[in-house]
Formats: structure tokens, C-alpha cells, sequence
């Protein structure tokens, strides 16, 4: 199957998916549906033991196109890249990312979303989305899950961007190499998981997740509304993403 933003393969249990929309990976609709496309095309092949996220370019993602936060395109957007993260669930492999330069907003959320993260040294992790008048849902409902209630609050309400090393700190990376060897290190970050059983994989993961006691769809489709029915109807957000769009500072009227 063949895309125009994203490359794909599936060789030996491992399913890779290469972002490639240059420069910067952003996250448009379009290659939002690619992703979940090949994610839907692996479902029910039990050969599968590890997704693989990577990318092609400057950067793994600098996040997700803020035009597509605006007006009747916001439920699609929000409905097409939650979509990533449900068939994530879905498909219950072990997912990996491989990491490098600006992961940002919507990039940064696919990126920690996955069950293991190995980053080169000079990647930057970060929700700016505050900063534009929106919210981040998937880190709302994952990064206290990972880094606790007081270091997610500081990360999505400043905005603010952290090193790989501090992500690695706050539990959201688990390896910190230099970028030039990180292709070969996720070679062989990924290689033991590959000679275990593809089943024994998936239940041992489900086993792992439902000792967290905590569903991802309930508390996202919460999120969701609260995204959709409270913050889109905001001035602020309105706002906030139209000077982003306007390259200039935005106007807060605090509504």
C-alpha cells in the first residue's frame, strides 16, 4: 500500500511507520488517516509484535496543523488523530518511538503515547498548545498517568519545551543516545523484543495495562467534550490559534 506522507513496512514482526511530510512532520488530516490506515491494515496479523514510529526530515513531529484546529474542521482533526491513538490501543502490540529534533504538541503526543521511547540527545519534548489557547487531550489524559499530577501540570500549562535528558528524568523517554547513532540504537532497542511470542507480547502488555486499572476511552471521550463542547467555543481559543496562523502575539479577552 502506498502513501504520500508517511512510508511503511512490515518485515519480521516489526511494523514501521516513517513519517515523511517535509520539513517538519506536521500532523495534517491527511497523513493523520495514512497513519491509521496502516494501522488498521496490521490489525488481526498476529506476526506483529512491535509498531515502530520514526521519521524522515528535520525532526520526528512539530506537531499537528493548528489550521486544522479552526471552525468545522476541529471535530474532524480531533476525531481523525484521537483515531491514532484508539487503534493504537486497539491493535495491543508493544509500540515503540524513535525520536530525534522537535516533538512537539500533537507529535510529542504520539511519540510518548507509545509503550517505549528511545530519543536522540537533541530532541526537544513539549505541549505549546497552552500558549496558542488549546489544550493538549492526549497528554491531559496520559502524562499524569506517566510523570504524576504536578510535573504533567508544569509541562502542559507552561508550555514550556524540556531536553531529552529532562524527559528521560520525568519518565517519559527510557533511552538517551546521540543522533548519530540513533538509528542503529533502535535497531537494537527493539531487537529483543522481536525474538519473544507475538501473543505472549500482547497478553503480558494487557496485563500490564489493566493493572494501571485505567481504560483510555472513557476518560478520553470525557476529554473529548470537554475539548470540543467547552474550549472550541472559547474567544481565547479562537483567538489564540488565528495568531498563531497570523504569525503575531495573541489578544486574550479571557472568554
Amino acid at each position: 500500500m502506498s502513501y504520500e506522507h508517511i512510508e511503511t513496512e512490515l518485515k519480521e514482526g516489526l511494523g514501521v511507520i516513517t513519517l515523511n511530510r517535509p520539513p517538519v512532520n506536521i500532523l495534517n488530516i491527511a497523513m493523520m488517516d495514512e497513519i491509521n490506515r496502516a494501522l488498521e491494515s496490521w490489525k488481526g496479523q498476529k506476526e506483529v509484535k512491535v509498531v515502530l514510529f520514526d521519521a524522515k526530515g528535520k525532526c520526528f513531529s512539530a506537531g499537528v496543523d493548528v489550521g486544522e484546529h479552526m471552525g468545522d474542521l476541529a471535530p474532524k482533526m480531533i476525531e481523525t488523530f484521537h483515531r491514532m491513538f484508539r487503534l493504537m490501543d486497539q491493535l495491543g502490540v508493544l509500540t515503540v518511538a524513535s525520536v530525534y529534533g522537535s516533538c512537539l504538541g500533537g507529535g510529542c503526543e504520539l511519540a510518548v503515547f507509545c509503550d517505549l521511547v528511545i530519543s536522540a540527545d537533541d530532541a526537544k519534548f513539549g505541549q505549546p498548545e497552552i500558549q496558542v489557547g488549546v489544550f493538549p487531550p492526549i497528554a491531559a489524559q496520559l502524562m499524569p498517568r506517566i510523570m504524576g499530577r504536578k510535573a504533567a501540570m508544569e509541562l502542559i500549562l507552561s508550555g514550556k519545551i524540556i531536553s531529552a535528558q529532562e524527559a528521560r528524568s520525568m519518565g517519559l523517554v527510557n533511552q538517551v543516545v546521540g543522533k548519530d547513532e540513533l538509528a542503529s540504537a533502535t535497531t537494537d532497542f527493539v531487537k529483543p523484543y522481536l525474538k519473544l511470542s507475538a501473543e505472549v507480547l500482547r497478553v503480558t502488555r494487557k496485563a500490564v495495562m489493566a493493572g494501571l486499572m485505567d481504560d483510555l476511552e472513557p476518560s478520553l471521550q470525557t476529554i473529548e467534550d470537554i475539548y470540543l463542547n467547552e474550549l472550541m467555543k472559547t474567544k481565547d481559543a479562537h483567538e489564540g490559534l488565528k495568531a498563531f496562523l497570523e504569525k503575531r502575539k495573541p489578544i486574550w479577552q479571557n472568554e
